[in-house]
């Protein structure tokens, strides 16, 4: 439990900062460079399942589908942006992907763990 709603409030967190800081309308046009139309639409899609599919998957409500789609949201991050910044996030790097590897890693971990 400690760890879904964790790994549900990162979600939820990501979620806010792109609309409090206005990052949604420049998300759009990233994910259409990624091949994906209507890329403001998608921007706003994937805004609104952090906010209120990290709501329910802190609830425990849909938490298999939502750690699924999360795994694949993750996963894409991390193909699309934070793979060619190599592992570290700080430190001896900079953007790379250790945590999105460890969101994944927790995200398994609340499906393993799903009674």
């Amino acid at each position: 439990m400690v760890v879904r709603i964790a790994v549900a409030a990162m979600f939820v967190i990501h979620g806010v900062a792109r609309v409090w800081y206005e990052a949604v309308g420049p998300f759009g046009p990233f994910l259409e460079s990624r091949g994906l139309p209507f890329g403001l639409a998608w921007a706003w899609a994937v805004t609104i399942i952090e906010i209120v599919g990290g709501t329910l998957l802190a609830l425990g409500r849909y938490t298999a589908p939502l750690a699924c789609y999360f795994i694949i949201q993750t996963a894409l991050g991390i193909w699309w942006v934070h793979w060619k910044a190599g592992w570290f996030v700080v430190g001896l790097g900079r953007n790379g992907m250790e945590y999105s590897v460890l969101i994944i890693a927790c995200l398994v971990a609340v499906l393993l763990g799903k009674k």
